[in-house]
């Protein structure tokens, strides 16, 4: 097999099937890490921030809350990659014409957007704090 070097990223794994074609086949497990990493980030950082809270002597539930209302933006960010791979998408998209790149960051995004809702609404219900 003949390499040939572009000016382009090209990223070579190889399975039992052979070379697996990274710019298709890799959005929708991406897709599916975003909504989870987001989820993860809420779920994690309101239970270890509760714990701080209890030996605060501050009340865990209501803390809960408070930091997954915190918690939210910096779970997209963490979903998304913290890096500006989105931006630099956004730009090639809109100065390069590849229209695909905006559509995948902006589903990046939302899936990230839905993971740190799922995650909230799960803390919502645990702390009650919609009831008082």
């Amino acid at each position: 097999m003949e390499n040939k070097t572009y000016l382009k990223k090209v990223v070579h794994i190889y399975d039992y099937r052979g070379l697996i074609d990274m710019e298709n086949e890799a959005f929708i497990p991406a897709f599916i890490h975003s909504y989870f990493i987001a989820l993860g980030v809420i779920l994690g950082g309101t239970l270890i921030g509760a714990i701080g809270a209890f030996l605060a002597g501050e009340p865990p539930l209501t803390k809960m809350f408070e930091f997954a209302n915190r918690l939210k933006i910096w779970a997209l960010v963490a979903a998304i990659g913290g890096t500006f791979d989105a931006f630099y998408s956004f730009e090639r998209g809109i100065f390069q014409g590849e229209t695909r790149d905006i559509i995948k960051q902006v589903l990046l995004i939302i899936s990230g957007m839905g993971g740190a809702q799922t995650g909230w609404l799960v803390i919502l219900w645990l702390t009650q704090e919609h009831i008082s």
